[in-house]
């Protein structure tokens, strides 16, 4: 099921759909292949979304990374808490109520976390990166 933001059940505040709208619009700068959005509102979370998303090399996947950080501290002033940026694989940037995981092709396929999530709705990202 896909859905908007603001029309997913529990209203998300503006400081997540900002914040939200910034990794978006940064991942599609850098090309990023098959962003998803879920929303784990409702559901026995240490967050409220993820954003997930890969790259086809490291490279592409570190600038996926920086991307975000930078748009998200312009437009959100926020800095995250950053996991596995060193390889390349498996990048997570921390937002609290946000986490993006930015994979390798294999990777992503191997955790499959849309899979292991699969009951949390899909926001359209459409309606992010406007």
């Amino acid at each position: 099921m896909t859905t908007s933001a603001k029309n997913s059940g529990n209203q998300g505040n503006a400081g997540e759909e900002k914040l939200l709208g910034a990794a978006v619009r940064a991942l599609a700068s850098r090309k990023a292949e098959r962003p998803v959005v879920l929303d784990l509102r409702g559901h026995d979370a240490f967050t409220e979304y993820f954003v997930i998303c890969h790259g086809t090399s490291d490279r592409q996947v570190k600038s996926l990374a920086d991307a975000v950080e930078d748009q998200v501290r312009e437009e959100a002033g926020r800095k995250p808490s950053t996991e596995g940026y060193a390889r390349g694989e498996w990048i997570l940037l921390d937002y609290g109520e946000v986490v993006v995981h930015l994979f390798l092709e294999d990777a992503r396929e191997f955790y499959r976390l849309e899979a292991l999530w699969g009951d949390c709705p899909e926001i359209d990202v459409a309606t992010l990166g406007a």
